[in-house]
């Protein structure tokens, strides 16, 4: 009966629930006044709503209705009533109440008695009875009283999920009250680490210390917790996570703070914890000068513009006053998802900008040249490239097509368009790499090193001898791996904790560096503006990290145990799988150790050796045509003598070239 008088009274339109609230509030300020009297007069004898006191019954709506509009009492929802509606309900009932005094003051000539102290009855009745109703009202609509669920809630299990909030602020108490609207979730309990506030009760439920959360799972039967302190620091997340580790909990999240503040996401929107928290490192606030150094009133294109790093690149760059900001992408899908976010961001952030997606491959010298020169781009972030490891060791062709050869076209194009500024985005892979794909981007910054050192090169393959001023300013970014990125261990942990495991990790021992992509899309876009052409620079990862180590805490915070020989009643199991083809134990970030500090303190410049642009030209004819031959163990020869460190781990295997050879083979001889 209650849910449907509540579902009917939601559904009515928004005039009928206005005048609804001016009649029950006109009610209410005569009920007000009526006890007021009673109170002063100790009865109800002397009061006459008919006779002497009828003009004050009229006054009195009269008065305190106009003032309840004005001030907005009936702008709130009443199923959202918060904080502010209720400082609103205090001003009106209270200017009232004081507007009342006043007529009171110049009526003194009517017949019928009017104690002055009545207005002070009249002031804290019409706070409890307006706005108590209210807060009643409030409840009602939550669904926590004169409800079926209010009473199930203490009388027998009702076979929702348990869960407890963890932080008992303003965060918290807003997720309880979404929680209780949705009704699909049954929370028990808050924990907080405020002494002032443990043990005690809000919003009906008890605040329980961290200390005592065994008493707590005992005491509620909680299978989750859920974290509602979106401003706190990643590193004291990162202590929260460790002492909920130790307890068969879930733990889920509210979104970040600045997620919140920007309105993407709404707090009631769980989601799992967050892995940069299990880093517990925090994000240096990016520099504004070196932010929009290349940017601001720039024309700006990114490649690759709809992968993990390009798209993030293209959000960072719209909000620093960009002219002009080019999509370059190869994947139709790719370009459309991140043109339709970036429309809408701009929208609703009435930004001043044109959005231009170009389809389109770094393949193409020519299509390259000819958006550069069309819309004179200024600035040039260069995030296209295949990365994923295994993929591109099978894939050799391809993978030296596209990150050597198409860097070189995107280069080239960029001086012949006069571009000012370059960035490419590079990798720790690069670094003594074991596996093709970090040589081939190696090669890609050595062509930027050897054409920043020449001011006016003869461009690769350019049969006209004709030599190129080059004013393009060229700088490479290299960092680890990015959060979330595509390719990376987390989403694939995920799946494999949800299907109920095994989890697999390649090794014991392998770490790797760790950074959000957010952070590395700043971080390349300052370091980008500080370089004086040709510099390498290399991103402060923070600690590497165990992924064996990451696995387990995944498990142990989706509230399961790992199973092992030691434990083998445990849910989920750890798997070691081998590394995969061309794969290392570690990464690196420095070829050598020359390596000097910046204006930035998690940026560091690297100054390393490199061919010059000549000899570097005949490097890239032989190996290009050596994969256009299908000559593999040439691609491997030269890889090895031009690029630093590079020792693969076994033949070079391009599956194309290997099933040619293999449909090519003679048959063998029957015995």
């Amino acid at each position: 009966m209650a849910n449907k008088l509540r579902e009917q009274m939601v559904a009515l339109p928004r005039g009928y629930k206005r005048l609804l609230q001016v009649v029950a509030d006109i009610l209410l300020v005569w009920l007000a006044l009526w006890l007021a009297f009673a109170v002063r007069l100790g009865g109800v004898d002397d009061i006459h709503p008919f006779g002497g006191h009828a003009w004050l019954f009229i006054l009195a709506p009269i008065i305190a209705i106009p003032l309840y509009i004005r001030i907005g009492m009936y702008r709130a929802v009443m199923r959202y009533l918060g904080n502010d509606a209720l400082v609103a309900i205090f001003k009106a009932i209270s200017f009232s109440a004081l507007l009342m005094a006043l007529a009171i003051y110049w009526r003194r000539d009517v017949p019928a008695f009017v104690p002055r102290s009545m207005v002070f009855n009249y002031w804290w009745l019409s706070l409890f009875l307006v706005g108590g109703l209210r807060l009643l009202m409030r409840q009602f609509f939550l669904g926590g009283w004169f409800s079926s669920e209010f009473t199930m809630r203490f009388n027998h299990d009702d076979g929702l999920p348990k869960v407890v909030i963890y932080g008992a602020g303003a965060a918290g108490n807003q997720l309880l009250s979404a929680l209780r609207m949705g009704r699909s979730i049954r929370p028990v309990a808050f924990i907080d680490d405020d002494d002032s506030i443990a043990n005690r009760v809000i919003a009906g439920l008890k605040v329980y210390k961290p200390k005592h959360i065994p008493e707590l799972i005992e005491e509620t039967g909680a299978s989750e917790v859920l974290l509602a302190i979106p401003s706190a620091s990643r590193a004291r997340r990162r202590e929260i996570l460790a002492d909920l580790e130790a307890h068969p909990l879930h733990v889920r999240s509210v979104p970040g703070f600045m997620d919140l503040a920007s309105g993407r996401v709404k707090v009631e929107d769980l989601q799992e914890v967050d892995i940069a928290d299990l880093l517990g490192r925090d994000a240096v606030a990016p520099r504004p000068e070196l932010f929009q150094r290349c940017i601001s009133g720039n024309v700006v294109m990114v490649t690759g513009a709809g992968g993990s790093i390009g798209s993030e690149l293209c959000r960072q760059i719209v909000t620093q006053s960009p002219t002009t900001l080019i999509l370059f992408e190869h994947s139709e899908y790719n370009l459309y998802s991140i043109h339709q976010e970036l429309e809408r961001l701009v929208r609703r952030e009435a930004l001043n900008l044109q959005l231009v997606p170009i389809l389109g491959s770094i393949r193409n010298p020519g299509r390259l040249l000819d958006v550069l020169r069309t819309w004179r781009v200024n600035t040039v972030y260069h995030a296209a490239a295949y990365k994923h490891v295994p993929m591109v060791e099978h894939n050799v062709a391809e993978g030296v097509l596209n990150n050597v050869l198409g860097t070189l076209n995107t280069a080239q194009a960029a001086i012949q368009a006069g571009v000012q500024h370059f960035v490419l985005i590079s990798t720790d892979k690069a670094v003594r790499p074991t596996n093709v794909m970090g040589s081939t981007k190696r090669l890609a910054e050595m062509v930027l090193q050897a054409l920043s050192g020449e001011p006016a090169p003869l461009l690769y393959d350019d049969a006209s001898g004709v030599r190129q001023v080059n004013k393009t300013r060229f700088t490479m970014v290299r960092f680890g791996n990015v959060l979330g990125s595509s390719g990376s261990v987390i989403p694939l942990f995920r799946e494999q904790i949800r299907r109920g495991g095994p989890v697999t990790v390649t090794h014991p021992n392998i770490t790797r560096y760790f950074m959000t992509i957010p952070e590395a899309a700043q971080l390349v876009i300052q370091a980008g503006s500080m370089g004086q052409g040709g510099d390498v620079f290399v991103l402060d990862m923070g600690e590497p990290v165990r992924i064996a180590e990451l696995a387990e805490k995944m498990v142990h915070l989706s509230g399961l145990s790992i199973r092992s020989e030691r434990n083998p009643r445990g849910d989920i199991a750890i798997e070691f799988s081998g590394l995969r083809p061309g794969e290392k134990l570690y990464e690196e970030l420095l070829i050598g150790d020359n390596v000097t500090p910046t204006e930035h303190p998690m940026i560091m410049r690297a100054n390393e050796e490199h061919l010059p642009w000549e000899p570097f030209r005949q490097v890239l004819a032989e190996l290009v045509a050596a994969v256009k031959r299908d000559e593999f163990q040439r691609v491997r020869q030269i890889l090895r003598s031009t690029v630093d460190g590079y020792v693969p781990e076994g033949e070079i295997v391009d599956w194309i070239h290997q099933q040619r050879q293999l449909a090519e083979a003679p048959p063998a001889v029957l015995k």
